[in-house]
């Protein structure tokens, strides 16, 4: 069987490829194990200058495999969510998303932690917490507001429509919008440019650019997973997920 996460390393670029297509690459439980893993022998790695995540060209990320979320009540400390949430957070190297098709859920709030965001020009991305019955997490309630401000953030976090690339850069929660054919081979191009930079030099940078919120993100990333873990356990959303993950396995006609 093969990996649901794809690594390849070269030029110190350290390439991880969400790989459950037929599942459009929603974040399971093994899948967040094999991602902290990575980002944790990347971090240690003196050859890895630069981490770029991907999907495919068509397909980013659909989110949380709500299937994992159905009867579930709890996020405990060493849950393998919270544990990735708090490893990229503090991932000291540059961090590079290249975006093509859905990114939903932690598919979008994930490029809050990226330090450069590349969209296809198929990107389609939406925050559905609230949709869910559920709340927003990896400190999104922390970071989107100060992105965007109070007004825009609401607006995307509570009404949780889907909106496009163009939406996105207009808000400034990506560096650039390309074709989406050319989308992976620029980012990666992209990545070699950032990672032949002074790697020490790189990494302080980063470092302060992160530096007066990484307590608060942190904090936040907590809060928000006491309040999603109650939301979760609730009838509202219970019933929610179960609706949605009952529409997905109807057959179409």
């Amino acid at each position: 069987m093969e990996s649901a996460l794809l690594q390849t390393q070269q030029h110190g670029v350290l390439t991880l490829t969400f790989n459950r297509p037929a599942k459009r690459n929603a974040l399971n439980t093994t899948l967040y194990q094999q991602l902290s893993a990575a980002l944790q022998q990347a971090a240690s790695d003196e050859q890895v200058h630069v981490l770029l995540l991907q999907g495919q060209v068509d397909c980013f990320t659909a989110g949380n495999d709500l299937a994992d979320f159905v009867g579930k009540n709890a996020l405990a400390a060493d849950d393998p969510i919270l544990q990735f949430l708090h490893t990229l957070a503090d991932f000291p190297k540059p961090v590079i998303a290249a975006v093509g098709g859905p990114a939903i859920g932690i598919g979008t709030t994930i490029l809050l932690h990226c330090d450069l965001v590349y969209l296809g020009d198929n990107a389609r991305l939406q925050l559905p917490f609230v949709e869910l019955g559920l709340v927003p997490e990896f400190a999104a309630s922390l970071l989107l507001p100060r992105a965007i401000g109070h007004l825009k953030a609401a607006e995307l976090l509570l009404l949780a429509e889907v909106f496009d690339a163009q939406k996105a850069l207009q808000l400034g929660l990506t560096n650039q919008v390309v074709a989406a054919d050319e989308l992976l081979q620029f980012a990666y191009a992209q990545a070699i440019k950032l990672a032949i930079q002074p790697p020490k030099a790189v990494q302080k940078s980063k470092a302060l650019l992160k530096q007066e919120l990484k307590q608060a993100v942190h904090y936040v990333i907590g809060l928000e997973a006491r309040a999603f873990a109650q939301a979760l356990c609730g009838e509202e959303a219970q019933q929610r997920i179960t609706r949605k993950l009952e529409g997905r396995s109807k057959p179409i006609s």
